[in-house]
């Protein structure tokens, strides 16, 4: 069952052919609307490229999915609307160069511009720097990150923010599009033990909220809903050549 927040994901004999040869197959799985899917397995195993086709940025060649409803590959750009990606690299990366608060009114500017209504628009313009501050807020707060703990604040360049923190970041850039699911890849790259039960306790506090999560890892939680992708075999890919399939398999 659908729900007016979350998106149901479910896929059936999922694939993704390279030009060089297998980049993921024979993914089945279903997770219900506000569910913590983790993407397990190691790296070159398509782990980025399953959670890029999932949500409607790259064309599959086998099997069937859905996200939201909506079907995959025929409806990708529907699935665009409603999905998010947090950090992924080379697709969705933060600018080192930029600043905390830059990165955070570009995206409040570009999501008042393009993804409001024009009702919306048609607000006075202290009334809509309102509203855009209150996005800003909710989703820091939904991601946990406290700018005043940041070393120069709001002021704090990406650089020089820790790991945590930078996913952090990126999860309150996502949220304040309120989509329906969030991407995140490399959930557990380069974090402690201790790193990583808070980066998993953020991605849990943002399903339970209702937006259904799909996060790459090398280990899931426990309680997450586990999706394995296979390690690379002879007839499968390697890094490399899953980087071929990422240029030339097609983002939708």
């Amino acid at each position: 069952m659908e729900s007016p927040h979350g998106a149901a994901v479910a896929a059936e004999d999922f694939g993704l052919e390279g030009p060089r040869g297998r980049v993921f197959r024979d993914v089945t799985f279903s997770a219900e609307p506000g569910s913590l899917v983790a993407v397990e397995g190691p790296s070159g195993s398509g782990r980025t490229c399953l959670l890029l086709a999932l949500t409607g940025r790259m064309r599959p060649t086998g099997g069937h999915a859905r996200t939201g409803g909506f079907r995959l590959p025929a409806q990708a750009a529907a699935v665009r609307r409603i999905a998010a990606l947090g950090p992924v690299p080379g697709v969705s990366e933060l600018d080192p160069a930029f600043t905390v608060a830059e990165h955070l009114g570009e995206r409040a500017l570009l999501q008042g511009r393009y993804g409001a209504s024009l009702r919306t628009l048609l607000r006075p313009r202290a009334e809509r720097r309102a509203a855009a501050r209150a996005r800003v807020d909710g989703a820091l707060e939904a991601a946990g990150l406290d700018l005043a703990a940041l070393p120069k604040a709001g002021r704090t360049s990406v650089r020089d923010l820790e790991r945590l923190e930078a996913l952090r970041l990126s999860v309150a850039l996502a949220l304040m599009g309120e989509p329906r699911l969030l991407a995140v890849d490399d959930t557990d790259l380069k974090l402690s033990n201790a790193e990583r039960d808070r980066a998993w306790e953020l991605l849990r506090s943002v399903a339970d909220a209702g937006t259904t999560v799909l996060a790459v890892c090398s280990e899931a939680p426990e309680g997450a809903l586990v999706v394995r992708t296979a390690p690379a075999t002879e007839e499968s890919t390697t890094d490399e050549e899953t980087a071929d399939a990422f240029a030339e398999a097609g983002r939708a």
